[in-house]
Parts: structure tokens; sequence; C-alpha cells
């Protein structure tokens, strides 16, 4: 343990600086946090400071769940734990998802409220890019989550946990690159959120049209993310914020459809579309979904990309990281688009910048580079276009990659 007089190395203190950034958004005192973890103010104020370390994976538990955040993001920025067994992880999500026997009684309140603070650090566990980490909590998310279903009445709250579940599974499970079972997650949250509320359905359909995007089915995404907009738009157009943004992100996700089949004006139009709507770079919700002007810019580069229109693309790409807005998304969004753009790169000849967007999105959310396939075949392409880099090469070991 690090006493009070000791000098900080450099890497003891983040996870006491990130726990202070926390606290302080929160708006809680040292005192206040301190009786929320059973610990003294003196206690806090070290740890923030960095002559203190926190290293007890069960301080750091508590920590985050007075925080409302998912352990990863303390950790966020330490080696990451190596992938051991991802295939086990989702045969255990299959099984999980094709069970349908009701289970014993509950009170179905302090359940809810438990599951709803557990999706909530899973959720924050995904965007921060820690996909074997939610792997691993998703059979009981899903477990428990059925249980909250059959333990009273199928009431707003129990019907919002149940899609926001079972879109968590399929986005996690599109990064892991089971897609067909994705679509089984998402429809299942589809089926759930059709009970109603426009924007329920409408966060679900956002899953929904990323999955068959995934699946290359991009008429029926279109099809899904519209059918959803035309849902919210009474809510939209009296100027209710949760509908417009997200009325603004099934555009961009039909958009991304269109694009992906070759449709140019479409995936334009609906672009257009939807700009107007993002006023402002807002931080996601408990939902996952993000919206913004730097949304709006990353999506026109994607879209370009998959149109074969590499100069724009990279133009675009260049022009959104370089806004404020970019360094305030998710740290799976920003990586997920890096690993996207290095298509681009490669397209135009530029192997040398599609590595550096490949090192960056690992530093970034290191467990997008490390398990989504997609960024194995970006950087097996990488390899392939002639001399590596010796930071990529070491990145390809990392993952156990070598030059075909």
């Amino acid at each position: 343990m690090t006493g009070p007089g000791r000098q900080r190395t450099g890497t003891e203190p983040a996870i006491g600086r990130r726990m202070a950034e926390l606290r302080a958004r929160r708006g809680m005192s040292q005192q206040v946090f301190a009786d929320r973890i059973g610990k003294s103010k003196s206690w806090v104020d070290k740890v923030e400071r960095g002559v203190r370390t926190l290293d007890r994976l069960s301080v750091i538990d508590t920590v985050a769940g007075a925080l409302g955040v998912a352990p990863q993001l303390l950790l966020a920025g330490r080696t990451p734990a190596p992938v051991t067994d991802v295939g086990a992880g989702l045969e255990r999500v299959r099984a999980a998802l094709a069970r349908h026997d009701p289970p014993a009684s509950v009170p179905a309140g302090p359940l809810l409220r438990r599951l709803d603070d557990q999706a909530g650090y899973a959720w924050a566990a995904y965007r921060n890019g820690q996909h074997p980490q939610v792997l691993r909590m998703l059979p009981d998310l899903l477990a428990d989550s059925r249980h909250a279903g059959h333990s009273g009445p199928v009431d707003p709250p129990v019907l919002d946990l149940l899609v926001r579940v079972h879109r968590l599974t399929a986005q996690t499970l599109v990064k892991l690159g089971d897609a067909h079972l994705a679509w089984l997650a998402a429809d299942r949250a589809m089926m759930t959120a059709t009970r109603g509320d426009p924007v329920r359905i409408g966060r679900a359909a956002v899953t929904l049209a990323q999955v068959l995007r995934t699946l290359r089915r991009g008429r029926l995404a279109v099809t899904a993310a519209l059918t959803a907009v035309r849902q919210l738009d009474p809510a939209a157009a009296q100027g209710d914020p949760p509908a417009l943004a997200l009325t603004g992100a099934l555009l961009i996700e039909a958009a991304l459809a269109a694009a992906s089949y070759g449709d140019a004006a479409t995936a334009h139009d609906l672009t257009e579309r939807a700009a107007p709507l993002a006023t402002a770079d807002e931080p996601p919700g408990p939902d996952g979904i993000t919206f913004g002007p730097t949304s709006v810019e990353l999506a026109r580069a994607l879209a370009a990309t998959h149109l074969g229109d590499h100069h724009r693309a990279v133009a675009l790409h260049r022009r959104a990281t370089g806004h404020d807005g970019w360094r305030g998304l998710p740290a799976e969004h920003r990586a997920a688009h890096l690993i996207d753009i290095t298509r681009s790169h490669l397209d135009l000849g530029d192997p040398d910048a599609a590595g550096r967007a490949l090192l960056t999105a690992d530093r970034t959310a290191p467990g997008e580079t490390r398990t989504r396939p997609a960024a194995r075949v970006a950087l097996t392409a990488v390899l392939r276009a002639g001399p590596t880099p010796a930071d990529v090469a070491r990145l390809a070991a990392t993952i156990g990659l070598t030059r075909p």
C-alpha cells in the first residue's frame, strides 16, 4: 500500500483521478461519497490524490456501484486481461436466449432495481469497449431479466429493462462476430418494445437496424429504421428531445444501410434529414445511443466508405476527428469508427494510415481491436500491404496474427 509520503509513479493515481472526476460529475462531496462506500473522507482524499492505491477488486466494485458505472470504467487504461474463451461465452449466451421456462417467484421491486443497476454497469463497460467483460455478464442478465418479467406485472420499467438487456446482448454479439445470434436478441428486444411506447420502439429499432446491416440485409434495415421514425413523428413534431435524438439516430442507421447496398441518393437524403436534428453532441444515455453533429459527420464518412468514395471518406473522417465532439464520444464508438475507416485508407494505398488508425483504436478501446473480427480483418490487410511498422507488428502479435 502506498504511504502518505510516497511519490506518484504515473500509473497509480489513474483510478483516483477517474474516481474524483466521476464523483464531481455526480455532485457528491468527498464526505457524502465516503459515507456511501463506508470509508472515511480522509481515505477518499488520499485515493483521489494518488497517495493511496485502490487495488482490491471488492473495493473497486463498491466504488463503481456508488458512482453508477462499471468497474471497467475505473480500470480504463490498464492493460486488459487476455480474452480466454469467447466461444464458450457465446454458447452461454445462446443457452440463456434459448430458455423460456418461468423461474421461481421473487419480489419484483428489489430485483428490478438491482438489475437496472447491473444493466447500467454492463452498458458502461460496452461503451468502453470491454466486450469480453460484457459477454461474461450477459447470461445472468438475460436469465434475471426474464425472471423479472415473470415476477410481477409487465409494466413500463420491466419492458424498458428487457429491451435494454436484449439490445446490449445483440450489440455485443455483433462486436464478437455472431450476427445471427444477435438477430435473435434484437428481435426479442423489438417484440418487447412494440407494446406501446414509440421511444422504446425506436431504441430497439436502432439495434435491429445495426444487426441487419451486419447481416447484409440493408433494405430490411432501412425499412426497420424508417418504420420506427414514423412512429416517433408525433413526439418529434412536438420537440420532444428523446424522440428527436432517436429520430436522428434512426435516420443515420437507415442512411448507412442504404449506402451498404449502393444507394447513394437515399443515403445522402437520409443523412441530410438527420443533420438538422443534431444540435449538440450529447453524452450517451442509459440506452447507449449517441447522436449529435459529430455522429452525423462520422456517418457521412462511413457512408462514403461503403459507396467507394474513399477520398471523401478520409476527408470527412479527418474533419470529424479534429472536433471536440470526437473526444466526447464513447471509447467504443471512436475505436469502432477508426477500425471501419481503415478500409478507405487501404483502398487509397495508404497502409501506414490504416495501421495508425488501428493503433489509435487499440489505445482507445483495446476490446475493440482484440476481440472484434472486423479489426482482425483490417489488421490482416495491413500486414499484407507491405512492410509493417514495429508497433503495428506488435499489435498483430498480441492478438495472434502473423504476416500472411
